[in-house]
């Protein structure tokens, strides 16, 4: 028989499940004069040595979780929901209430104080976009002699720090039940020292072996520390700096002779869980936009003309962690 009206749709109603979440996403937070960064230990591979959060900018994305929210949804009662304008407005005042350095300490502060102060929230998800400054260089007075400024910035259009917290109640307290931070965006060519050979060939192989070819890779790195803890210490010693990573990738890159993306990455793997032991995981995601030759100088071998290859880009992946 077709379902009727009445109580057949409401029992095929019972019998569905929901899952909902809600939130306010690019929330733009722009903090002057924040606690400064310091306490890194700095590492061969990088000159970064603490930030002075002049200004702190980021973007921030709050996700709530919870069944109170779903008759909202069912009924159209909005009675336990709170407005995304007052989710905004509560990440602005929190800003200003921050007493801490870095990204990951920010959003963890924000995940406690939104369960803290709605009872109506189950669980949350607090990400946060570094929203890139660097000082402008300017003249001390001195012919020929510039210095950074300690007033003026500049945006930078480049690679990126992100984090992502999340947060639920377990049995009356407010747990930190996940986490994750990146370096986001970063896209590095080398012009000579990888090679792609020795792989399969048949009917569909267009591509020609190449033993030195340029390799121009875009690539986001995501890592997880062993303990949550140890990346919300109050000193730094032990914090990973997404710079630090960063740099580490870059020697790794100008360094290492591979054989393709996959053997690079793995090598970028491994120096990142030797360096940073307080790291359980690393993952990268790395697309191949490598260049495609075009002309070659009859004088000089060495000097080459490439243009954009096709807009059909191969993807690597690799996840690397602690046993």
């Amino acid at each position: 028989m077709p379902l009727g009206k009445g109580d057949n749709l409401e029992k095929a109603d019972e019998a569905r499940s929901y899952t909902t979440s809600y939130g306010k996403v690019q929330i733009p937070v722009y903090r002057v004069y924040a606690r400064p960064l310091t306490g890194t230990p700095s590492i061969p591979e990088s000159s970064f040595a603490g930030r002075a959060n002049t200004l702190f900018a980021v973007l921030v994305d709050v996700e709530v979780f919870g069944d109170n929210f779903l008759p909202s949804y069912t009924i159209g009662d909005n009675s336990n929901v709170v407005a995304t304008d007052s989710m905004k407005n509560f990440v602005l005042q929190q800003a200003l209430a921050f007493e801490g350095s870095t990204i990951e300490g920010f959003l963890d502060q924000l995940g406690q104080a939104f369960l803290s102060t709605y009872a109506q929230m189950e669980r949350v998800r607090i990400t946060g976009r570094e929203l890139p400054f660097a000082e402008a260089h300017i003249p001390t007075g001195e012919p020929g002699r510039f210095a950074p400024s300690s007033v003026l910035l500049s945006a930078l259009h480049d690679d990126y720090t992100l984090a992502s917290l999340e947060f639920a109640r377990t049995g009356g307290q407010i747990e930190r039940t996940a986490h994750r931070c990146g370096r986001v965006g970063m896209q590095l060519l080398k012009v000579t020292g990888s090679s792609f050979s020795h792989f399969v060939r048949d009917q569909y192989t267009t591509l020609p072996e190449r033993v030195d070819r340029p390799l121009f890779v875009y690539l986001d790195v995501f890592w997880q520390y062993i303990d949550a803890e140890i990346m919300l210490g109050p000193d730094g010693s032990r914090y990973v700096a997404a710079e630090q990573v960063r740099d580490l990738v870059s020697t790794t890159f100008h360094e290492f002779v591979s054989e393709s993306i996959q053997h690079l990455v793995h090598e970028m793997g491994q120096r990142l869980l030797d360096r940073f032991p307080q790291i359980h995981s690393v993952t990268f995601e790395a697309q191949n936009r490598t260049p495609d030759p075009a002309a070659v100088s009859a004088e000089d071998a060495r000097v080459k003309v490439y243009t954009s290859p096709f807009s059909a880009f191969g993807l690597i992946q690799l996840t690397i962690q602690r046993s």
